[in-house]
């Protein structure tokens, strides 16, 4: 089992919160083309890399791909040329079995495997949306945000609320079945109703798939900035409260599982029934969750494998050049006993099913439970069927919990 995730750091602007790592297009077009094929050219190369190296730790075998997801960045500002040529790689290096499906008229992977690309809503034009046909994506992760126009102003986003749904639209009339939509809460001076409204809107589109976040003030962020100056407030930790209550009471009674602290995947009746878990979990996040290994390609790409975590240089001018003389811009270390049972208690721990304990080791299981105990007495963390999960009190100090039951 393998999530392999490709970093695409191109935006066509930053939005005020964003930290992850992206670069904004130079002002020349032909400058942009020809920094994207270099890019293009780089994943496409390091990819090859790896497997090579991969290959002759194992003995020629080459794991089998779970899952495929292009981050960002926003990946769906490259062209179709340049999304063929990383799919044509993948099939190259990982054997996913590219091939054209006439029944439903796509192309597809002959592994059945999740492939994920995260889309901005003003790039699914339709032609962008009709040339998804032609390559394996079988699910689209889009950032909404709110359904404000005046709050995507303020954080600097390029669609507007009516092209969201226009969005959905068009990725429903090319047979994507499968769209994640984020949003986020707790914008400077949103009121409980405006959350509702946000809400309501989002479960309107039917969509599979809700990620919401609070909106966060992260260091070096033009937002970071705004707060520290006194030129908007955070919000108000008995307002999060309510909007984070309201958004698991209506997702939970529009049909939505909560799987994960932030994440909601869609129910049918068959579901609810019989209490399997939905479809619609995202497979390659639930794989950083639950210690899946994963490679990841691309600038500031991180990696998780055989007892190691890597990641790539976060410049993209950097990386491409390093890729260009055959060798991988990365740093690389070990993981010790004591930081996999800390990663743990970080990944695990937010997700429904929580810790199993039969996973951990009788030196670690009792260490856990021994600084549980009083969490557990609280209410904050419950044991059931072997696994030791957080309860809804216990989700709004989550960071705490951890914090408490690592070991330091």
């Amino acid at each position: 089992m393998l999530g392999l995730y490709i970093h695409i750091p191109f935006c066509a602007s930053r939005c005020i919160y964003c930290g992850f790592y992206s670069t904004v297009p130079a002002k020349k077009k032909d400058e942009r083309r020809s920094v994207e094929e270099q890019y293009v050219d780089a994943i496409c190369h390091e990819m090859e890399l790896r497997a090579e190296k991969d290959d002759a730790m194992s003995g020629g075998i080459t794991t089998a791909l779970t899952s495929i997801y292009l981050g960002g960045g926003t990946p769906s500002q490259l062209s179709f040329k340049s999304l063929q040529k990383i799919f044509q790689t993948i099939d190259k290096v990982y054997h996913i079995g590219l091939e054209w499906d006439t029944e439903s008229n796509r192309c597809i992977t002959t592994t059945p495997i999740e492939v994920t690309m995260e889309c901005n809503p003003d790039d699914v034009t339709k032609e962008f949306a009709l040339s998804l046909r032609s390559l394996p994506i079988n699910r689209i992760s889009m950032g909404a945000q709110t359904f404000s126009d005046e709050r995507l102003r303020f954080l600097r986003r390029r669609h507007t609320a009516d092209e969201v749904e226009t969005a959905v639209k068009r990725l429903r009339d090319v047979n994507i079945k499968n769209i994640s939509v984020d949003l986020m809460f707790g914008f400077p001076n949103e009121t409980l109703e405006e959350w509702e409204e946000d809400i309501e809107r989002l479960l309107a589109l039917d969509v599979e798939h809700i990620s919401a976040y609070s909106l966060m003030y992260e260091e070096g962020t033009p937002l970071y900035r705004l707060l520290q100056a006194g030129k908007v407030k955070d919000m108000d930790d008995e307002l999060y409260r309510q909007m984070y209550d309201r958004l698991i009471d209506r997702l939970s009674e529009a049909g939505y599982e909560q799987y994960e602290i932030s994440n909601f995947a869609k129910l049918n009746t068959h579901h609810s029934i019989h209490k399997v878990h939905s479809p619609y979990r995202s497979q390659h996040n639930s794989s950083y969750w639950h210690n899946v290994p994963y490679i990841g390609i691309g600038a500031a790409a991180h990696s998780y494998s055989n007892g190691k975590r890597s990641w790539n240089i976060a410049d993209t001018k950097a990386y491409i050049a390093a890729l260009q003389e055959n060798r991988r811009p990365c740093e690389e270390e070990e993981i010790d006993a004591d930081t996999h049972y800390n990663d743990m208690i970080m990944t695990a721990l937010r997700t429904c099913e929580g810790i199993n304990l039969s996973s951990l080791s009788a030196e670690y299981r009792t260490y856990l439970m021994r600084l549980a105990t009083p969490l557990l007495q609280q209410g904050l963390l419950k044991e059931d069927n072997g696994h030791l999960h957080l309860t809804r009190n216990g989700i709004y100090v989550s960071d705490s919990i951890m914090s408490d039951l690592m070991k330091v």
